[in-house]
């Protein structure tokens, strides 16, 4: 007999079949209180949060207060000299870096064109913070990928910490950081765009020394070499061409957080970006979007041209 029967006889009519609501945390808690709620787990994790902050801070403060200097002269250092004297300095480095008459022409003329709408001064904003923080990204992010590549362990516990920095919104980084420090000081836009792009820099030096040519090591070891040896004049100089990779990856992650870290005073184009949101001025965010474009065009192409140079360098027979 069914189910259906089975009432149907005991109950001498037929079976009212009743809809099966949606399990619901509340209802659960009321059966369970033990069970936590997602409201106080929110909680919870706040609380704590709010009861380590201090301590955090006080270690934090001190380490990280070289940075907001770094960025505070950054800034007023490129903000004090002269258009002109900038664009020189500028389109010098990029003929150094590429050694390509083309991309140097581009770059004269992007900066010409930025000075020209009056979006100079913001533009060296935005291109001082990111210098600053993607020097400080190869500080750190190049020694941690040489130590990866040296040891599976290390690898394997930091590779989950890379996934979710990576994966991370980027607007998440911000929200722990706004707890610990204070909205005018620059170290807490600089924290956040370091902590977001550095992953690249870390990811594809450690790549880079893992596929270096087991060949060529072991001719080194015959050549009597240390490890320091074979580190500097064999490994790092066949992997520059990737490290190179993952500095151009980092400045064009350091730029798109740039944009972000105007909610939090960073200075610069994305101000425009944000003053065009808030206000609904169209023309002031397009323009300002256009400015952050032909910033990355430029960023884009000269560590492009660096990297091609480098790339023939290190092919036979160069």
């Amino acid at each position: 007999m069914t189910l259906d029967e089975l009432v149907s006889k005991a109950g001498g009519g037929e079976a009212e079949v009743e809809a099966i609501p949606f399990p619901s945390l509340d209802v659960l808690h009321k059966a369970c209180g033990s069970i936590p709620r997602t409201r106080d787990m929110t909680a919870g994790l706040e609380r704590l949060f709010l009861d380590v902050k201090d301590p955090i801070k006080v270690v934090l403060d001190p380490l990280t207060q070289p940075l907001s200097w770094a960025l505070r002269n950054a800034i007023e250092t490129m903000q004090s000299l002269p258009w002109w004297a900038a664009i020189i300095i500028l389109v010098l480095i990029a003929q150094l870096a590429g050694r390509r008459v083309g991309v140097t022409l581009f770059v004269l003329a992007s900066f010409l064109g930025l000075a020209f709408i009056d979006h100079f001064a913001y533009a060296m904003q935005t291109l001082a913070i990111i210098l600053v923080c993607t020097l400080i990204c190869v500080l750190i992010g190049v020694p941690i990928g040489i130590a990866m590549s040296r040891s599976n362990v290390l690898e394997r516990w930091l590779t989950p910490m890379l996934d979710m920095l990576q994966t991370l919104p980027t607007f998440v980084y911000l929200i722990p950081l706004i707890f610990l420090f204070s909205v005018t000081e620059p170290k807490l836009y600089g924290i956040a765009i370091i902590l977001y792009a550095i992953v690249p820099a870390i990811r594809l030096t450690n790549l880079g020394i893992r596929l270096v040519d087991a060949d060529v090591l072991e001719a080194a070891d015959a050549f009597g070499m240390t490890s320091r040896q074979k580190l500097l004049r064999v490994q790092l100089p066949l992997a520059l061409p990737n490290i190179m990779a993952g500095i151009n990856q980092t400045i064009m992650l350091s730029l798109s957080m740039v944009v972000i870290a105007s909610l939090v005073s960073a200075p610069g184009l994305g101000t425009l970006v944000l003053r065009g949101i808030n206000k609904l001025e169209l023309g002031v965010g397009l323009v300002a979007g256009l400015g952050i474009v032909i910033l990355a065009i430029v960023l884009d192409r000269v560590s492009r041209a660096a990297l091609q140079r480098v790339n023939k360098m290190h092919q036979p027979g160069a």
